[in-house]
């Protein structure tokens, strides 16, 4: 019987470092995924800390608008005014109109032809 005690002991040990090394696995995962986390979230309130200073009250209730219904063009707007203001290029405060200009020229890009054939 001792032979099985120090096999089932063997495997025993096994197991509990495969457990301990998915557990280190899942540990190193999780604080990956808080740090990019925090990293967005920083981003994130630097963009709109930006968009204070960069848009007038009535452009910025329309970008919120449109954040509602597309986030994603919204972020690349916001992206896009950050990087124009931090490059000087454009004046500052961006009004309404303005926005709405480069909200055309944006989504223009982003649209595709649609074309229906008949069969």
């Amino acid at each position: 019987m001792s032979v099985n005690d120090d096999e089932l002991t063997r495997i025993r040990a096994a197991r509990q470092a495969e457990i301990q090394q998915q557990i280190e696995a899942q540990a190193e995962h999780q604080v990956q995924a808080e740090a990019q986390e925090a990293a967005a979230e920083q981003e994130a309130n630097v963009l709109a800390l930006a968009m204070r200073t960069i848009l007038t009250p009535e452009a910025r209730d329309r970008l919120a608008r449109v954040e509602l219904g597309h986030s994603d063009l919204a972020t690349s707007v916001k992206q896009h005014l950050y990087t124009l203001h931090q490059s000087n290029q454009i004046q500052t405060p961006v009004n309404e109109e303005m926005l709405k200009r480069i909200l055309q020229g944006i989504s223009q890009n982003n649209r595709r032809e649609t074309t229906i054939r008949r069969i």
